[in-house]
């Protein structure tokens, strides 16, 4: 199975560390990161991607996660790329879904199963 992209946006490095950890020890994976809505938007568009992983509020400046989500969900070009929102806030969660994310999960629960099973959906 060949190697799968991810691309990760608006983490701190610490959270990013630890979800590269834990993508790289479940997953055969390749993970680049983005830190703003512009990089984001730009990478998205450059190159083939099997899942965006968005936090909630963007580490560098605290902007919305959602409005990249809403930005690529919008995009002809970007649309169909898998996008989960990183939050442990359900209202959060829904928003995105209702947005065109996949059910995504929180930091709280990276280990969880169903993080797995739903992670597993793009990356096996």
């Amino acid at each position: 199975m060949p190697t799968r992209r991810v691309l990760d946006v608006g983490q701190c490095n610490f959270d990013h560390t630890r979800i590269s950890h834990y993508l790289n020890a479940n997953f055969d994976v390749e993970i680049s990161q983005a830190h703003s809505f512009d990089e984001a938007i730009k990478l998205a568009g450059e190159s083939p991607w099997d899942l965006v992983l968005i936090n909630r509020l963007l580490d560098a400046d605290q902007s919305s996660g959602m409005e990249i989500l809403k930005t690529l969900k919008s995009n002809e070009a970007t649309a169909s790329i898998p996008v989960m929102l990183i939050s442990n806030f359900d209202d959060a969660q829904k928003a995105a879904v209702a947005a065109g994310a996949e059910n995504g999960f929180g930091k709280a629960n990276l280990d969880a199963d169903a993080t797995m099973e739903s992670l597993g959906k793009f990356l096996i």
